[in-house]
């Protein structure tokens, strides 16, 4: 407040932040960055606004730039306040797996903006914080050698985390001697789905895979929680009785040993086996883990938010879940922006149980973003930031400039091309 000459106060904006007017906020362009080894390769998205706020977004490992550059011409002229509306308008053009990384990317991206225009962290606009702080947990390459996969366990554990995981496949067992049924290549088939590729798993290959989770559980012990991945294309029965060879060794849980989309397996698995059985890191959107959330199916749901919709869509998932007596696990292998995001809805989700870290062996990885503490990761743990957006300053554009992938090595170059890429979008008449 100021005063003209005869002392009379008037109005002024002198003490107020006019970085943003929220309601005149607009998006005036979209940008990435194609980066690799941060751990896997990913793409950054940038949207740009009239205002001068940018927010920041990550497509999920694996996936296509093209499905974020798609939705471009979708996005440019809202306001990436309205975050119900642009996700509905969008959300059509995601789908199961890294198809749904462009629309969860953007979504992200979005709360960063709205975030910092209105000037509270991420988790505010989703109901606000359960905690303050985010258990993760560290997977780790797999070794052949039970021995080795356990001192690298243990290394991790010496670091503070208080949650681990392995992979335990079929690829363990293959030169044990009657260790597995296979028809003739069906051992480096990658495109058959498990029910249909034959492979069976015998006794001596049942007792090939739990005597080495024993001995890596000797290893690092029994207080800490252990998870298992990476099973093989195996058929339901070898999961059953796999699952409960490994019931003596307190697996937090067994991770996708059937495609997610057979929800009756599922069940039957679950029911066969005393170790927690959990799915979820392809679906997209909440409706499609609904069948296996309604008939008990699994007992921890395991959305990676690269793909399940982002943050809005996968807090209202965990919600769901929790009506049902679910925990919720967050699966990624990201940077620390799509970490960052993951972290706002870990902490405003209630039934939240751990968060994936996939980049443990990443020297660089601290440093990608800037304004948070460094290490990212601190005793297992990552600090929910109560700064505005997803709660970093900004990328390390130089940095990212030393890890863009060769196959493409964008690093937010213009995007023009992509201003008028239009169809009919209406799904009804």
């Amino acid at each position: 407040m100021t005063t003209v000459g005869s002392g009379v106060p008037v109005l002024s904006e002198d003490n107020v932040n006019t970085a943003s007017r929220p309601s005149q906020l607009r998006i005036t362009d979209l940008k990435i960055a194609n980066l690799v080894g941060v751990p896997f390769p990913s793409t950054i998205i940038r949207l740009e606004t009239n205002q001068g706020l940018v927010g920041y977004g990550e497509v999920r490992d694996g996936a296509s730039a093209s499905y974020a550059l798609i939705l471009k011409s979708r996005i440019i002229g809202e306001n990436p306040c309205n975050l119900d509306k642009i996700f509905r308008k969008i959300k059509q053009f995601g789908a199961h797996g890294r198809q749904g990384g462009g629309v969860c990317g953007i979504e992200m991206a979005l709360m960063d903006l709205a975030g910092k225009a209105y000037g509270v962290p991420a988790y505010a606009l989703v109901g606000g914080q359960f905690r303050d702080r985010v258990r993760c947990y560290a997977d780790t390459p797999s070794e052949a050698d039970p021995e080795r996969m356990g001192e690298r366990l243990r290394e991790r554990k010496a670091r503070g985390f208080s949650m681990l995981k392995m992979d335990v496949g079929i690829n363990l067992i293959k030169d044990v001697p009657g260790a597995l049924i296979a028809p003739p290549g069906a051992l480096t088939d990658s495109t058959t789905m498990h029910p249909f590729t034959g492979i069976q798993v015998t006794d001596a290959g049942v007792e090939a895979m739990a005597g080495y989770v024993e001995r890596v559980r000797e290893i690092v012990g029994y207080d800490i929680a252990l998870a298992a991945d990476h099973f093989g294309h195996i058929a339901l029965d070898s999961c059953i009785r796999i699952g409960r060879a490994l019931e003596p060794y307190t697996l937090a849980w067994i991770e996708d040993l059937i495609p997610w989309q057979f929800t009756d397996q599922w069940r039957q698995l679950t029911e066969a086996v005393a170790v927690p059985t959990c799915t979820g890191e392809d679906i997209y959107l909440t409706e499609n883990f609904k069948p296996l959330l309604d008939s008990g199916a699994i007992r921890v749901v395991h959305p990676d938010p690269a793909t399940s919709g982002g943050i809005a869509e996968t807090k209202r998932l965990g919600d769901y879940a929790e009506e049902r007596g679910i925990a919720m696990a967050l699966h990624l292998a990201a940077s620390p922006v799509a970490t960052m995001a993951s972290v706002h809805l870990a902490a405003a989700t209630y039934n939240f149980l751990a968060l994936e870290h996939h980049a443990a062996d990443v020297e660089f990885w601290n440093d990608l973003v800037t304004g948070l503490p460094n290490p990212i990761i601190a005793d297992g743990h990552i600090a929910v930031p109560e700064t505005p957006g997803l709660g970093f300053t900004d990328i390390n554009e130089e940095l990212f400039a030393e890890h863009l992938d060769p196959r493409a090595p964008v690093l937010f170059a213009d995007t023009a091309v992509w201003d008028n890429e239009s169809a009919h979008d209406r799904l009804w008449s």
